[in-house]
């Protein structure tokens, strides 16, 4: 018994000696490949130049702090010591680094140090595609982007993204306008000022340009409507700035664009009628502007449309009385709530079949509320209240029951309801009976109104959206009870998002 366990030993130990040959002659094949484990020897490295190498270490540093040791802590790092947030390629047998991400993404992600700021071997990364990074300059530490230097990487450069930096201060350089291979430039909630460079026109292959929340002023260039990129430019924001002066006609040339946001800054002037030839975008923000001209007639023709948003804007005017139907297909959101508008509710708008969000609130509209509007059959939200409607709401009592605190028709003096179509729980909120309507209201001390209940304190008006980003609580009241709505907007407008 004794000999043959012997016996099984030795030959345990000997398919362990042949495992251990074998995983050595691995470790060796795989370091000559740039991929093996951390015990291989320095001539085992991904071949690299090391004055490629040099430059990935210093560019790292100059965001990360000098006491980072790259050389020691990544002395492979296209190999067995890969270094987070940074990717390489081979490019005739040698390995190039070609993405760098930094900032507080993941537990390992490099992060910037206080003092971070961009070294010029950046610019020696030949091959360099992607450069991001994220909450990497504080407010403590005002710095600007390089003026110079960009050109260098004209020809490799596809992603320059930085994202939420308070301490990166100072204009967009016009040499960004250089990066010829450039397709996502997205420069947002940081502290850029400044105008929007006219040069960044000339980004031919650019597909996704957002720059909002920042502090830029002045026009909004013409170049970006550039002719000669008819469809490539798939997203421009431009949101959450101080532009202003009026939207260029030449922006109708981006035949497609997908979505525009360029709300929540101080443009001016009316929508001009060229964007009616953005047939494939989904997305129109012009909120919280200044604008003026009524609601444009041919946004009924852009058959693609899911979200129109016009709201707080001075606009004007009456809405269109026919057409609605023709944006049936796709409008899922239409937000005209504070926009000046006069006359009646078209009783076209009955033919959204997809509109889950109107907003008509705080306009001047006249006239009764079609009741095809409790037909729709996917609303999830109605805002009439603060506008001058009359008659009757003639709403079935199930449409009462469904919509409960998102439907709001109260501020409308002339506006009732039939009792016998509504049990007393879900009354219309500020809109009283019928047979009480030529009868003076009277005003309990609690603030309800005889026959309509507690008038809500609420708005309609959706807070602004952001690249990446959907729609935040507005003003409360209920209104964000919504949340099949609020998801479906936010799905549409991140973005990106951005």
């Amino acid at each position: 018994m004794g000999a043959a366990a012997a016996r099984g030993r030795r030959v345990l130990l000997a398919l362990g000696l042949a495992l251990l040959v074998a995983l050595r002659g691995c470790a060796a094949q795989g370091g000559e490949d740039g991929g093996g484990g951390s015990d291989a020897p320095a001539a085992a490295t991904a071949p690299m130049e090391e004055k490629e190498r040099a430059a990935l270490y210093a560019a790292i540093e100059g965001f990360v702090g000098k006491g980072w040791n790259g050389s020691g802590l990544y002395p492979d790092p296209c190999g067995w010591s890969p270094i987070q947030g940074v990717s390489c390629d081979l490019f005739n047998g040698l390995w190039y680094p070609t993405a760098i991400s930094i900032g507080p993404v993941l537990d390992n992600s490099l992060q910037c140090a206080p003092d971070a700021r961009f070294s010029p071997q950046l610019f020696d990364l030949r091959r360099l595609r992607t450069l991001s990074f994220y909450s990497c300059c504080p407010a403590s530490n005002p710095t600007a982007i390089p003026a110079a230097g960009w050109e260098k990487l004209s020809g490799s450069l596809e992603t320059l993204e930085f994202r939420t930096n308070p301490g990166l201060t100072g204009a967009i350089p016009v040499s960004l306008g250089r990066l010829a291979s450039l397709q996502s430039l997205v420069l947002v909630e940081n502290n850029l000022t400044g105008p929007v460079p006219a040069e960044l026109g000339a980004l031919l292959k650019l597909r996704r340009l957002v720059l909002s929340g920042n502090g830029l002023s002045g026009p909004i260039p013409a170049t970006l409507g550039n002719a000669r990129r008819h469809d490539e430019l798939l997203i421009v924001d431009l949101s959450k700035n101080h532009l202003t002066g009026s939207l260029p006609a030449s922006l109708g040339g981006l035949r497609g664009l997908l979505k525009m946001d360029l709300s929540n800054n101080q443009l001016d002037g009316s929508i001009p009628p060229e964007l009616g030839a953005l047939g494939n975008l989904t997305l129109l923000d012009l909120r919280n502007n200044s604008l003026t001209g009524g609601v444009p007639q041919f946004v009924q023709g852009m058959t693609s449309l899911q979200d129109l948003l016009l709201s707080n804007n001075p606009l004007g005017g009456s809405l269109p009385a026919t057409g609605w139907e023709k944006l049936s297909g796709a409008l899922a959101t239409l937000d005209l709530s504070n926009a000046g508008l006069t006359g009646a509710i078209p009783e076209s708008m009955a033919s959204l079949a997809r509109l889950r969000f109107l907003a008509l609130d705080h306009n001047r509209l006249t006239g009764p509320v079609p009741a095809g509007l409790a037909e729709l059959p996917s609303l999830g939200a109605l805002y009439l209240n603060g506008n001058n409607l009359t008659g009757a709401l003639e709403f079935a009592p199930g449409f009462y029951r469904r919509m409960g605190r998102r439907f709001a028709s109260w501020d409308n003096p002339g506006l009732c309801y039939d009792v016998a179509a509504v049990d007393a729980a879900h009354a219309p909120a500020g809109v009283v009976v019928c047979k009480d309507l030529q009868e003076p209201s009277v005003v309990p001390r609690d603030g309800t109104e005889e026959g309509g209940g507690r008038k809500p304190e609420a708005s309609s008006s959706l807070a602004a959206s952001s690249a990446v980003v959907g729609f935040s609580a507005a003003r409360g009241g209920g209104f964000w009870s919504v949340v099949a709505v609020q998801g479906t907007v936010a799905a549409v407008l991140g973005l990106v998002l951005l």
